[in-house]
């Protein structure tokens, strides 16, 4: 039986849109983010505090017996939304959904204090994983515990982790909250500057122990499928900003005593952008809608969300930077911002193509 999805947003989810878009209109203005980027320290302290505490985005995924909101998927959903039109340079996708979603299968004591700091804005905790590691394929077993949770080993390409208090740390042994004075970082140069990298080397990192190895292997299955469903919706923020301000351009803008906008070739490539950006917020509405309600195909939802999501963020953000002109080429425009964001997204949490196969095997179809 096919599941009925639920795609319109809420009074409330577009309360929640309009108070996360007044605090990113006023305090991540595209040349504030351009300027923190370029100092190679992007993380906003002060921006992250209000967007998790202040306005409580942090803990919309947190019971509110452990001090959460509450909420769910469609309300987080709408804040990525957000997130990825402004490109913000906060880690919410990373602490407030990945790092939580894990926390939320571990079902401990020491997992549920984390969960409370978490949720109060006082913490911010990613998973020692790779930014590409995507649902459905094989967990790294990179880091081992050598007695007592002492753990060593090296992870690669962990996104915010220098904006990290503590990291979950998936070893042989189960899983593990790691305080970030333990651990060693070496600060990668990413694509996405907002969205920086860093390999996480554990050399005898003492870690509290949260999870057993399976309870800890099927809390990081569900958070990577929960992060996939949603990373859908900063690509969906992304993409219809991109479109936005390429109109805007394109109506103001005049070559021949008439609007580039006017041209029919113009017009016909920003109505396919048009009908591609409604067709991913469709997606992207359906795989937040069936990780909120527990739907029974939400793998395949999701799957389906991410393959074409991800492809439409970059496509608008390619149109983007072209149909601006010289202008669109040049660094003090946020384009290439978006362009970036765009094309780093595609490959975190698993490839547009992995995801096809995803499809392929939840609809029993060939593989592509």
């Amino acid at each position: 039986m096919s599941t009925a999805f639920d795609l319109l947003y809420s009074e409330t989810e577009e309360e929640l849109r309009s108070a996360v878009r007044a605090l990113l209109a006023d305090r991540c203005a595209p040349a504030d983010v351009l300027a923190r980027a370029e100092t190679g320290r992007p993380h906003d302290p002060g921006l992250w505090h209000t967007l998790a505490a202040g306005i409580g985005t942090a803990g919309l995924l947190v019971p509110e017996k452990l001090g959460g909101q509450g909420a769910g998927h469609r309300e987080a959903a709408v804040v990525l939304e957000e997130l990825g039109r402004a490109v913000a340079p906060v880690p919410y996708l990373t602490s407030a959904v990945l790092a939580t979603e894990i926390l939320l299968g571990c079902d401990t004591p020491e997992a549920a204090e984390l969960l409370r700091e978490l949720a109060s804005g006082r913490l911010v905790c990613v998973p020692a994983l790779p930014l590409t590691q995507a649902p459905g394929a094989p967990l790294p077993a990179a880091v081992r515990d050598t007695g007592g949770g002492i753990l060593t080993g090296t992870v690669t390409s962990v996104a915010d982790a220098v904006a990290a208090d503590a990291l979950l740390v998936l070893a042989d042994t189960g899983l593990y909250a790691v305080p970030a004075g333990e651990v060693s970082l070496t600060e990668r140069v990413p694509l996405d500057l907002t969205r920086p990298l860093a390999t996480v080397t554990l050399d005898g990192a003492a870690g509290t122990r949260l999870a057993d190895p399976a309870t800890a292997r099927a809390a990081v299955a569900g958070a990577l499928l929960s992060g996939a469903g949603l990373l859908a919706s900063e690509q969906l923020g992304l993409a219809q900003w991109c479109l936005t301000e390429t109109v805007r351009h394109v109506r103001g803008r005049h070559q021949f005593n008439r609007p580039v906008g006017s041209f029919q070739a113009l017009k016909h490539r920003l109505a396919r952008l048009w009908l591609d950006v409604a067709s991913a917020r469709a997606a992207a509405r359906a795989a937040a809608d069936a990780l909120a309600t527990g739907a029974p195909d939400a793998p395949l939802t999701v799957a389906v969300a991410q393959a074409y999501c991800s492809g439409v963020a970059v496509r608008a953000a390619e149109e983007c930077v072209q149909l601006h002109g010289g202008i669109g080429m040049t660094w003090e425009h946020p384009a290439h911002l978006h362009l970036k964001r765009a094309k780093t997204a595609a490959l975190a949490l698993g490839t547009a193509g992995h995801h096809h196969a995803l499809v392929a095997d939840f609809a029993e179809l060939p593989s592509p």
